[in-house]
């Protein structure tokens, strides 16, 4: 499948859904109405705190005089924090359990955005984000890896996209949120909006955090709502899918050896260049809106919500086909060039407005469409450590892209006199990049 991860794309497939015995979708059912939810409203408030930067930009900047490419770097500097963490936090994971870590780690990010409330100049800008990243650390990998406990190949796509559209569901929830509070709140008690912005929005991570240590379960064989036959079910599914993996599979399962294989690399610069365009619309959404349509702040929240809205639906669908189908490079190139070529009609100067919004809500549900099913290809071909330390690897350096997306938009920003037309091009030619690596990397 991946640089000889197997010998074609069908054998994959085949054994994907072979994986999965007749019955059991009432059992996966039962799983999956457990863990979703608790995962879900987690990664909404951890990409919530993660991005809610992009709308505290339209006052914060003016306020604390920041330029672009200053606003750029401390909304990209989180995930310098984030590489550094992310591999040792996801095999910490492995050792203490998700239940306390996952804990831990929403308790811990949910006390650090709040603490942004402090921020008064570009040094403490970037400490608290940088420390941010730090605190957050491990939390997304550590759940793709926890899904793997729980669900068979055949079943996770549809899980990753679930558990995903709670990135959608933050844009479509927390636009109109945000905008509400920066609107209402500004020098409520003498405090700015966007202060308020990181207070209120920080503090229930950290009670969501509470919930993870009361009622996530490490694994199957520890749930105590499970009866024996059903435990029994799950673990003979865990079995047949790490024996699958390691027959198509060449190459050692330490953590040492997701290091030393090239498949990871490849993975990882996929994921680079869709993340490229993710976090170009997380942290700029807000701000082309601005430019577009209104300068209105509880307007700007109501309209950002219109893209994330239409990419929940979107990606949903086309995990699931993807689960049906067993097809997965298609389900991930496919999405990638719609929001490529999205993003270049955006550029073009008779696309503007609404018009520009559609493009966006195209550029958006194709990015997370194949971010969701991206996360089966990983997932599949490692197993043993080297898939704690490989998906860990993964995220991290694809995650890089957070920080050099930002970062390179405020700097063209600058120089061109707030132009974003170049920068759209940037992000279309990332994900055409993707595209075209899923699609070479991905053949017998």
């Amino acid at each position: 499948m991946i640089i000889g991860c197997c010998s074609s794309e069908k054998e994959m497939e085949s054994s994907e859904r072979r994986l999965v015995a007749p019955g059991e979708d009432a059992v996966y059912g039962k799983v999956a109405l457990r863990l979703i939810p608790i995962l879900f409203f987690s990664y909404i408030l951890a990409y919530l705190d993660r991005v809610n930067v992009g709308f505290a930009k339209l006052q914060m900047c003016r306020e604390l005089n920041l330029s672009e490419t200053a606003y750029g770097t401390g909304a990209g500097i989180f995930f310098i924090g984030y590489l550094i963490f992310e591999i040792p936090s996801n095999i910490i994971l492995t050792k203490v359990g998700a239940k306390i870590w996952i804990g831990r780690i929403m308790i811990t990010w949910g006390l650090i955005a709040l603490f942004q409330i402090f921020v008064s100049d570009e040094r403490t800008f970037y400490l608290l984000r940088f420390m941010l990243g730090v605190a957050e650390a491990g939390f997304f990998p550590g759940i793709i890896l926890y899904l793997t406990y729980w669900f068979p190949a055949a079943y996770r796509a549809r899980m990753v996209a679930w558990f995903m559209t709670a990135i959608a569901v933050a844009g479509v929830a927390g636009g109109p949120l945000s905008g509400w509070i920066l609107h209402t709140t500004d020098r409520y008690l003498g405090m700015q909006g966007w202060r308020w912005l990181f207070l209120i929005e920080g503090f229930p991570s950290i009670v969501m955090g509470l919930v993870v240590l009361s009622f996530l379960d490490n694994s199957p064989k520890s749930a105590s709502w499970l009866s024996i036959d059903e435990k029994e079910q799950l673990s003979r599914s865990q079995e047949l899918e790490e024996m699958a993996r390691m027959e198509l599979a060449s190459t050692s399962h330490s953590a040492k050896a997701a290091f030393r294989n090239p498949r990871v690399w490849v993975l990882s610069l996929i994921y680079f260049t869709i993340v490229m365009g993710l976090y170009g619309i997380s942290f700029w959404l807000p701000q082309i809106i601005k430019e577009t349509i209104t300068s209105d702040e509880k307007t700007i929240g109501w309209i950002s919500a219109v893209p994330w809205f239409v990419s929940a639906v979107v990606m949903v669908a086309n995990g699931v086909h993807s689960d049906r189908t067993g097809e997965r490079r298609w389900h991930i190139a496919g999405p990638c060039l719609a929001g490529a070529a999205a993003f270049v009609v955006n550029t073009m100067p008779s696309v503007t407005g609404w018009y520009g919004i559609i493009a966006l809500c195209i550029a958006t549900a194709g990015i997370m469409s194949a971010l969701s099913c991206f996360w089966s290809l990983p997932s599949g071909m490692l197993s043993g450590s080297a898939a704690a330390a490989g998906i860990a690897l993964v995220n991290s350096f694809g995650n890089t892209a957070g920080y050099v997306s930002p970062q390179l938009v405020g700097i063209i920003r600058d120089a061109s006199g707030h132009n974003m037309t170049p920068a759209l091009c940037l992000f279309s030619l990332s994900l055409l990049i993707a595209a075209m690596l899923v699609l070479l990397v991905t053949r017998k």
